[in-house]
């Protein structure tokens, strides 16, 4: 795609990328020869067999028993992959490749309390402390092990020794509320429930006990509670899940459960998602290391909490040798440059975030210090041009911005940025190694250089084992492949140009589309929120039953106000760069935008409420970030009636 390149390969990438060295790998190993990325990605999607057994083989995945197969059906749903093999994700991650003993591995740091670095071997040490525990209560395969805490070493450390055992692990953040965690494991059923007391977020404690016994009273399958005394370090009975057996890592198929993940949860039940071991394990040591370039010497993070699918891919970091580096508290306390030193402090080179946080830091004017930085990971929403530029204006021309998009369904992303091609502003650089993904039109049909549904025609061995308890895998096939046979939908709108770069502009859901002139909700959000005193907005298009309203709503800086000139600067900016069809009707202010735990904005759950649906049916509002929000759009519906 055209537009302002901010960042270009060094000359010697190909040399020096980890990229660049499996190409060079594969010709001389495989003898497939590619020139560049674009020939790289078309053989990783078209030689689906020959791609995926080169990164089984590069990365040296260890099988307890070999596998028959590579790719033996490769139907949508129900592909097969690596039939036979028996391996282990924990394994893989604690191998720590490049790794000594004394290397530090995890990183640590909490609003709570003091910062903790685990080394390498103290980290196998806990994890084999804690399986032993596990299994000294009665864990095995197959059974779920509950986490009800936040990112630190505790979960961690609790995933790895479930993942050994060949337990499945479920995790929530503790800001969830009880009736969304219930909500989550009611599903799923876990005989171990692990919490935290409490935790500091900024400069507010705050107690979750009585949210933990009304989990733990909502779930007759727990067997065990163990509590971790997080606000309280001499609470919690943490210490006693631990024994004195050897760490062991049971030889599981490649599709065996490793973790369930959940949908939003935006409406209705969440989707229990379950991730296998070898699908999780093959996806993040390609994208981890050949897309992210991460390797030994490395410190790795990413904003997240444990209810974001972000925890899980911050993960697996290890297993490609990266160190991480964990953080609990609120990243804007006392202010956003809080983050910024984080990174400088902790030495991060990669540095994962949200498009909304890095926005926020736009707007809010923040100079970040100087850090080791070199590659920023944005994901979450759509980043506009802007803030890509923001980036290089303030951390200068040394980090390559990695902008990505996939999803909770992948746990990865299917398109970001790769160490070989440029970063042009505005635009995510390609489609990862190994995803076939393509621009649908109206009818179905592939496009390039136009606005389509983001589909995946070939499968990725990392797309769900299926949904928990779904049987006969209605609900798996109705979420993904009810519209085109054979073909995952992914529910947003992508825009792919001919040399593979590619836009994301919104779901599909929640397109504006206005005398037949569609547009992704992104491009309005970038006019609108560029306004002067604008700080966040929301937009919805009442199209049911003969309506066809267009009806913004913004959250105005501190000491700005919705007079009648800045409405007419909002509907003459987006005339100007978008439509006259895509001029709201209406413009509201509202305190708040709704927006999920991981912070998208909620433009379904308000076009319901206004269109008459209660709120609480409208959205679960345990998993909102801000669920009083909502109560603007309800009032707005009630005076619409």
């Amino acid at each position: 795609m055209t537009g302002t390149v901010l960042w270009t390969p060094p000359a010697d990438v190909l040399e020096t990328s980890r990229m660049g060295q499996f190409m060079t790998w594969l010709r001389e190993k495989r003898g497939v020869v590619v020139a560049d990325y674009a020939e790289l990605w078309q053989w990783s999607v078209t030689d689906l067999e020959g791609f995926w057994r080169a990164v089984w083989d590069y990365f040296d995945v260890i099988s307890h028993t070999p596998p028959t197969a590579t790719l033996s059906d490769a139907t949508m749903p129900g592909a097969r992959w690596f039939r036979g093999s028996s391996l282990n994700y924990a394994e893989h991650v604690l191998r720590m490749p490049g790794l000594g003993d004394d290397d530090a591995v995890v990183l640590a740091y909490s609003q709570t309390r003091d910062q903790v670095t685990l080394t390498a071997s103290e980290l196998r040490e806990q994890v084999r402390r804690v399986a032993a525990g596990l299994r000294r209560r009665g864990v095995g395969p197959g059974d779920r092990v509950a986490a009800y805490a936040p990112n630190i070493p505790e979960t961690y450390v609790l995933m790895l020794a479930t993942a050994s055992l060949g337990a499945v692990f479920s995790s929530c953040a503790p800001e969830f509320g009880s009736r969304s965690v219930i909500d989550r494991w009611s599903q799923i059923e876990p005989s171990v429930l692990v919490a935290v007391d409490g935790y500091q977020y900024g400069d507010k404690r705050i107690d979750r006990t009585a949210e933990v016994a009304a989990i733990h009273a909502a779930l007759p399958s727990v067997e065990h509670l163990i509590m971790i005394g997080y606000l309280d370090p001499d609470a919690g009975n943490w210490a006693e899940l631990d024994g004195d057996d050897p760490l062991t890592f049971a030889a599981l198929p490649f599709e065996h459960p490793l973790y369930v993940l959940y949908s939003s949860g935006t409406t209705g039940l969440p989707k229990p998602i379950v991730h296998g071991h070898g699908g999780i394990l093959l996806e993040h040591l390609k994208m981890l290391a050949l897309h992210h370039d991460l390797g030994p010497g490395d410190r790795f993070f990413w904003f997240t909490t444990t209810g974001w699918m972000m925890w899980n891919f911050l993960a697996s970091g290890p297993a490609v040798g990266a160190a991480i580096v964990l953080f609990d508290g609120n990243p804007g306390w006392p202010d956003l440059s809080a983050t910024w030193q984080l990174a400088a402090d902790a030495g991060i080179t990669y540095f994962g975030t949200s498009a909304p946080f890095l926005m926020a830091c736009r707007k809010a004017g923040v100079i970040p210090p100087a850090t080791e930085i070199r590659a920023v990971g944005s994901t979450g929403a759509p980043l506009p041009p802007e803030g890509f530029r923001w980036v290089y204006e303030v951390l200068g021309d040394r980090p390559q911005l990695q902008s990505l998009s996939g999803g909770t369904d992948v746990c990865t992303g299917f398109v970001g940025g790769t160490p070989l091609l440029p970063v042009v502003e505005g635009v995510i650089s390609c489609r990862a190694l190994g995803a076939r993904v393509e621009a649908y039109d109206a009818y179905g049909k592939p496009v390039l250089g136009e606005l389509g549904e983001l589909v995946i025609t070939a499968p990725m061995p990392s797309m769900p084992v299926g949904f928990w308890n779904d049987p006969d895998g209605r609900r798996y096939f109705e979420a993904y492949f009810d519209v085109y046979p054979g073909v995952w939908r992914h529910g947003d709108w992508i825009t792919i140009a001919e040399d593979g770069s590619c836009v994301i502009t919104g779901r599909s859901d929640a397109t504006l589309n206005r005398g037949g002139v569609r547009l992704g909700t992104a491009e309005f959000y970038s006019v609108v929120e560029a306004v002067p005193g604008v700080a966040d907005s929301v937009v919805v298009h009442l199209d049911a039953e003969g309506q066809d309203e267009l009806l913004l709503f913004v959250v105005l800086a501190r000491d700005a106000e919705l007079t009648d000139e800045l409405r007419g600067r909002i509907r003459g900016d987006l005339r100007a760069a978008l439509s006259p069809r895509h001029v709201p009707d209406e413009i509201h202010q509202v305190r708040a935008v709704p927006r999920t735990l991981s912070a998208k904005k909620l433009e379904v759950p308000v076009k319901r409420i206004l269109t008459g649906t209660p709120a609480d049916r409208a959205a679960a509002k345990g998993a909102l970030a801000n669920p009083e929000s909502l109560t603007a759009f309800e009032e707005l519906a009630a005076s619409r009636q």
